[in-house]
């Protein structure tokens, strides 16, 4: 079966609870017509780079999905419907990471307080006293 990766942003007036009932929707959309559900990404509340709706914020979430292209049809057909998702991108994918996606990676380095970019500001700025002495 083809492999996708879908991504829809909800309201951020919703709880988490709510956005938690909708993917699981989705998901048993997607089950009923013959797929499944690979991952399933909360990627939290992000700023937008402008307004859509009024809103400058909004819950993102990812679903991988290995399923017929009929059932993502019926997904995306729910997914225009709901009143409460703003906006939505389904792309067909040659394959489907292992472990978390990128946007994970992110939010956890994020977390931990050290990520690729304080490791690249270390270097150089050992370089330039290297440089210095």
């Amino acid at each position: 079966m083809p492999l996708y990766e879908s991504t829809f942003i909800t309201r951020q007036d919703m709880s988490r609870q709510d956005i938690t009932k909708l993917a699981d929707s989705f998901i048993a959309i997607i089950e009923q017509g013959g797929g499944k559900v690979v991952k399933n990404e909360y990627w939290g509340l992000r700023n937008f780079a402008y307004r859509i709706n009024k809103s400058r914020k909004g819950h993102y979430t990812m679903l991988a999905i290995d399923a017929p292209t009929a059932a993502i049809k019926e997904m995306e057909r729910n997914i225009g419907i709901n009143e409460d998702i703003l906006r939505s991108l389904t792309v067909r994918v040659e394959t489907i990471e292992e472990g978390p996606s990128v946007m994970m990676q992110q939010a956890r380095s994020r977390e931990e307080g050290y990520g690729a970019d304080t490791d690249i500001v270390t270097e150089a700025e050992e370089r330039v006293e290297a440089a210095a002495n």
